[in-house]
């Protein structure tokens, strides 16, 4: 019998790293994959590459920008989703001052010399306090930042992203929203939010953790992506 499949989407500047406890404390029991979003000019392309790799009906796991992406594959065929997972993300397109940050992210990275320094701040930001000063967990997050490099930045940083209310509102399937308790990119009001316009969610909060839950808090993430793939 074919075990159920479960696709994992990084986010900016995230490789198949970003999921290595999930892929290794899954994969027993469920065919994990985890897809590239760091070739594509657009979001429907993105869904496209992601949808590629997958079987006709398979569970979705979206971190950050893995999340718009996961909101764009319920555009295009929201049939070929069993369950959907939103890690760390949203739901709402970026307001005025969010475009103009991106702007002026990417102006700074693409200055000469410019585009790891500003990969550690940013860094810095992403992680909660008590991670902050990992040396296992920055060096794996700097690792992924250095091997994708400016031109994976630059076009991830640029994508549009869509406002995916009527979508979450539209999904019958199981949903986890999962959230880091100190995210400062995309934070917790968000998150409670689209528990509430999902049908059949399940929200879980990652104490202490800020964006990266997937590498912050591994067992828990683990965990609870396991409970939901039992669901339904």
């Amino acid at each position: 019998m074919d075990r159920p499949c479960l696709v994992l989407i990084p986010g900016t500047l995230n490789d198949a790293e970003l999921w290595r406890a999930q892929v290794a404390a899954l994969t027993s029991d469920f065919d994990v994959r985890v897809a590239d979003i760091t070739g594509e000019e657009t979001m429907p392309a993105l869904a496209g590459a992601v949808f590629a790799i997958a079987p006709d009906r398979f569970s979705v796991a979206g971190f950050s920008l893995g999340g718009f992406v996961a909101q764009e594959m319920l555009r295009q065929a929201p049939q070929r989703i069993q369950r959907l997972a939103l890690l760390d993300t949203a739901i709402r397109p970026d307001p005025p001052e969010r475009v103009t940050e991106r702007r002026i992210l990417a102006r700074l990275a693409d200055a000469p010399g410019r585009f790891l320094g500003m990969g550690d701040r940013m860094m810095k930001a992403y992680l909660g306090p008590a991670h902050a000063e990992d040396a296992e967990i920055t060096g794996r997050v700097r690792a992924m930042t250095q091997r994708l490099g400016l031109e994976v930045f630059l076009r991830q940083n640029a994508l549009e992203r869509e406002d995916g209310e009527a979508v979450l509102r539209a999904f019958v399937g199981p949903v986890l929203v999962l959230c880091g308790e100190l995210d400062g990119v995309t934070p917790l009001e968000g998150h409670r939010e689209m528990a509430a316009l999902a049908r059949d969610a399940e929200l879980v909060i990652a104490p202490g953790c800020g964006h990266l839950t997937p590498i912050e808090a591994p067992d828990l993430v683990s965990g609870a992506l396991a409970r939901w793939m039992r669901r339904g």
